[in-house]
């Protein structure tokens, strides 16, 4: 009876902690995506060009890339309460410093250091402190219900922000009034996390001795690299993102053949970018654990279903749906493709805890997934509008939604692949 008490009271902790960190996941990217509130005024009230813009969030992604290969050593050196806290004040000096309008060089500077605070030393180890909290049984829905969590925080921060710059005028000091505003949420989500993230596990040797963290995280590293299960998971999620990146075109497609009207667009936009989000995790998170009993199958399942549903709308005479004025029927068809989507991206991460992957090497193993999992973030958008503009209209789309198809099908061998390795596991552990 004692121990039934005792793992009751520790639940609810557990799932706080999983609240300040869903809370803090939320948050950390808003100063890094300021052009998606605040493009206009960045132009207007701090000088930056077009061309300027690009140039930082260039710099963001190639430090992003080249840090997270750094990352597979330094992840499991600090404790992820300092990590996962430390990353976020630091994103929130960065954002008070972009607030007193510095020149292009110092805004570059900045872009890259939230590349670093956000993308290496903070994402990876959220994962893996979101991967310590439960176990195989609840990972699907700790990270479905962390994507939902997310999208809920991203529309009431960015629309918190928007509305302080609205409030203050729309001048030069509304801006610095929304960086401030961002800066502050992020920072106190650091002091969150470094007030109630536990520490890491102290690791000792076999004869009582204190553990090298520097060569474990260099062994831990080399583990990583060589592990074939994290290969498997970073593949499969990795094709998941090259489908994923394929739903912005969607909003081009229903423009340009359904004739979308301006305001619409935008509803559809919103829908697409955070209300998908917001059921997609859940869902995705409830299906692994409950209906498919595993995040692999359930994504095996929605490389199926993603093939078939694709097939079907090729098959949908769009542009005389189009010319009739039935818009709604496009967008009914790519947000159903989308809800799939999104239940697989939500639980990508998981099959971490399904192929067994060393605890202590969480951080290397996140890191790695992280690496290859965001790298179509590099090239899938160039090469989807890269079509888009040599095969003008229905054309260019529907070879964009073949080469989707094309991914789905290369996901449903990866993830049969890694299904077979689970079972390889799960024998083993039975021997």
């Amino acid at each position: 009876m004692e121990k039934k008490v005792n793992v009751i009271k520790a639940l609810p902790n557990r799932w706080f902690v999983f609240c300040i960190l869903t809370f803090s996941g939320g948050i950390a990217f808003k100063i890094s995506s300021m052009k998606d509130m605040f493009y206009v005024p960045m132009q207007e009230f701090m000088g930056l060009s077009n061309t300027q813009i690009g140039g930082a969030l260039s710099a963001y992604g190639i430090v992003q890339t080249i840090g997270l290969i750094v990352g597979i050593y330094i992840c499991d050196m600090i404790s992820k309460k300092y990590m996962i806290g430390g990353s976020l004040i630091g994103i929130g000096i960065v954002g008070v410093y972009l607030s007193t309008f510095p020149g292009y060089w110092g805004f570059l500077v900045s872009f890259g250091l939230l590349a670093i605070f956000g993308e290496v030393t903070y994402w990876p180890v959220l994962l893996k402190a979101i991967r310590l909290l439960g176990d195989e049984k609840t990972q699907g829905r700790m990270f479905g219900f962390l994507e939902m969590g997310r999208g809920v925080i991203d529309v009431i921060i960015a629309s918190s922000a928007l509305a302080i710059f609205h409030m203050m005028g729309e001048n030069s000091a509304a801006l610095r009034g929304g960086l401030l505003f961002l800066a502050g949420v992020t920072a106190l989500a650091g002091v969150l996390c470094l007030i109630f993230v536990p520490n890491d596990e102290k690791e000792i040797g076999k004869n009582g001795e204190k553990i090298n963290k520097a060569v474990t995280a260099f062994d831990g590293m080399l583990a990583a690299v060589k592990s074939i299960d994290i290969w498997a998971v970073a593949l499969n999620g990795f094709v998941v993102y090259c489908i994923y990146c394929g739903l912005t075109y969607f909003i081009p497609f229903l423009n340009k053949i359904y004739f979308l009207p301006a305001t619409a667009v935008g509803m559809y936009g919103i829908i697409n970018q955070y209300g998908l989000k917001m059921i997609g995790g859940p869902v995705g998170g409830l299906m692994s654990d409950k209906v498919h009993k595993s995040s692999a199958k359930h994504i095996r399942m929605g490389f199926l279903v993603c093939i078939i549903a694709m097939i079907v709308f090729l098959l949908i005479p769009h542009e005389a749906l189009g010319q009739s004025g039935k818009w709604m029927i496009g967008a009914a068809c790519t947000l159903t493709f989308g809800a799939i989507v999104f239940t697989m991206r939500a639980v990508f991460f998981a099959p971490m805890d399904e192929v067994k992957v060393p605890k202590k090497i969480t951080g290397a193993a996140m890191s790695l997934a992280s690496l290859v999992i965001y790298l179509p973030n590099s090239f899938a958008y160039v090469m989807y509008g890269n079509l888009l503009d040599r095969y003008p209209g229905m054309k260019g789309f529907r070879i964009v939604f073949m080469v989707m198809i094309a991914w789905a099908v290369v996901g449903l061998v990866i993830s049969t692949f890694l299904i077979k390795r689970i079972k390889m596991h799960q024998e083993n552990e039975k021997e």
